[in-house]
C-alpha cells in the first residue's frame, strides 16, 4: 500500500494539534462548524456532480492510498518480449499473449494488431482511448478540487453566521457575553475548518489522484508506441532502446545500473 496519503494528512492534523496544545484542542472542536463546513461542502458537491461521478469518489479516494502497477519498465519488458515473437512466428503468435494480457487496454492494442488493423488506425483507437480514460479520471480530479474550493468558501458561510449571531446577541435580550464568546467563537472555527479542509485534505488528495492519472497515461502512451513498432516489425532491441526514452532521466539511469549490475554478476 502507498501510504504517503495518510500519513501526509496524519501527519498534518497530529501537527496542528501539537501548534494549538493539547490543553487548548477542546477551543477548536465545534460540531455545528463541523456541519456548516463539511456539511455544506457535500452539498454543494452533490448538486455539481451527477450520480455517474459521485459513485466513483469512494474508489478513486481508495487508489490514493493502494500501490498502482504501472510500472512503465515492466510494460517494455513485456514489449519487447512480444516484439521476438511477432519476428519469428509472426503477428498472428500474438494472439495467444493478448488473451493472456490483464491489462484490457494492452489486450485490446495487441488484437487490433493481430486483426491486422492499418497502423494509423491502431494509433488513433488507442489514443481515443487513453483521452478518455484521462478524461475521465479528470472528473474525479476536478471533484476534489472544487470540494477544496467549496470548503473555505462554507468556512466563510459560518464565519458570517456568526457575526451575524454576535451582532443579535448585543442587544438587550441578546444573552449577554457568554452568548457574544459563543458566536464569536463559530465565526473563527468554520474558517479554520475551511482552511483544513481544503489545504490539508481535498487539495492533496487531488494532486495524488492527478499524479496517478499522469503515471497511467505515460504507460499507456509507451504502450501505444510499443504495439505499433511490434506492427512495423521493429528490431526488439532498438524497440527497447525506443521505448526507454519515455522515461524520465533519473529512471533510465535507474535501469542502466540495473542492467550492470545483473551483468557483473
Amino acid at each position: 500500500m502507498d501510504l504517503t496519503t495518510i500519513a501526509g494528512i496524519g501527519g498534518g492534523l497530529v501537527l496542528i494539534v501539537v501548534g494549538i496544545g493539547l490543553s487548548s484542542i477542546g477551543n477548536f472542536i465545534d460540531i455545528p462548524s463541523v456541519f456548516i463546513v463539511l456539511g455544506g461542502t457535500v452539498a454543494g458537491l452533490v448538486a455539481s456532480y451527477p450520480v455517474r461521478v459521485l459513485k466513483l469518489v469512494p474508489r478513486a479516494f481508495a487508489n490514493t492510498v493502494k500501490t498502482k502497477n504501472y510500472n512503465v519498465m515492466a510494460s517494455i519488458e513485456q514489449l519487447q518480449e512480444m516484439a521476438i515473437i511477432a519476428r519469428k512466428n509472426g503477428l498472428l503468435a500474438l494472439e495467444d499473449k493478448a488473451n493472456e494480457a490483464e491489462d484490457p487496454f494492452f489486450r485490446q492494442g495487441l488484437m487490433l494488431i493481430v486483426d491486422a488493423t492499418a497502423p494509423e488506425k491502431v494509433r488513433e483507437l488507442m489514443n481515443t482511448d487513453l483521452e478518455n480514460i484521462q478524461d475521465r479520471h479528470g472528473e474525479i480530479v476536478e471533484f476534489f478540487e472544487k470540494a477544496a474550493a467549496y470548503a473555505p468558501g462554507f468556512g466563510l458561510v459560518g464565519t458570517l453566521i456568526g457575526l451575524i449571531n454576535m451582532l443579535k446577541s448585543m442587544g438587550a435580550d441578546g444573552g449577554g457575553s457568554d452568548a457574544l464568546a459563543a458566536n464569536m467563537g463559530v465565526a473563527m472555527i468554520t474558517t479554520f475548518y475551511g482552511s483544513i479542509f481544503c489545504n490539508l485534505i481535498f487539495l492533496p488528495i487531488a494532486k495524488k489522484l492527478a499524479v496517478r492519472n499522469e503515471e497511467e497515461a505515460l504507460c499507456k502512451r509507451v504502450i501505444i508506441e510499443g504495439i505499433l513498432s511490434i506492427q512495423a516489425g521493429e528490431n526488439p532491441t532498438f524497440l527497447r532502446e525506443k521505448l526507454i526514452t519515455f522515461l524520465p532521466q533519473y529512471a533510465r539511469n535507474a535501469e542502466g545500473k540495473g542492467k550492470k549490475g545483473s551483468g557483473d554478476e
